[in-house]
């Protein structure tokens, strides 16, 4: 098989991913307060409560502390002359390789969140699929979506 990628996701993305945990707990915990109180007011059983509110324990520890760790682990990306590989997952490693020829075109794309941590995603569009490596520093993105654009337009012309 062939060597992992050689670039890492910065480190930084760990933060973020734990940030859109925490938006994402928060969310759970306010469908979990509605929950408990129809169980209070309508008196269901006691193990509801307990089941919810084990769901967003869960879900803290999960999507906040192991997930963005594990994620930035595996996350790697690579741009070679002839193709792009990108290696993802959470559970199961997925690596993809995207020939330049197929590359239609890229795009940087920046949320709020994003920008306050000065990162941004690049989606490679392909015939059929699009894929993206995210939360790259600005400036890399920047430049990763020239290169890229640069190199699908000679494997364009080699056809």
């Amino acid at each position: 098989m062939r060597a992992q990628p050689k670039y890492q996701l910065p480190k930084m993305s760990q933060t973020v991913w734990r940030l859109y945990g925490i938006i994402q707990t928060l969310i759970l915990a306010l469908i979990t307060a509605g929950i408990i109180f129809l169980a209070v007011k309508y008196e269901w059983s006691q193990w509801i409560i307990w089941i919810t509110v084990g769901i967003v324990v869960l879900s803290i520890i999960l999507s906040i502390v192991i997930f963005p760790s594990v994620r930035w682990k595996i996350w790697r990306y690579e741009v070679r002359e002839q193709e792009i590989e990108i290696q993802s997952g959470l559970f199961v490693v997925k690596r993809t390789l995207i020939p330049m020829v197929r590359v239609q075109h890229v795009d940087t794309e920046q949320g709020p969140i994003l920008k306050k941590y000065n990162l941004a995603n690049i989606s490679i569009s392909s015939a059929a699929t699009v894929h993206t490596i995210p939360m790259l520093l600005t400036e890399d993105a920047d430049m990763l979506r020239t290169k890229i654009s640069e190199l699908a337009r000679v494997a364009e012309e080699d056809v």
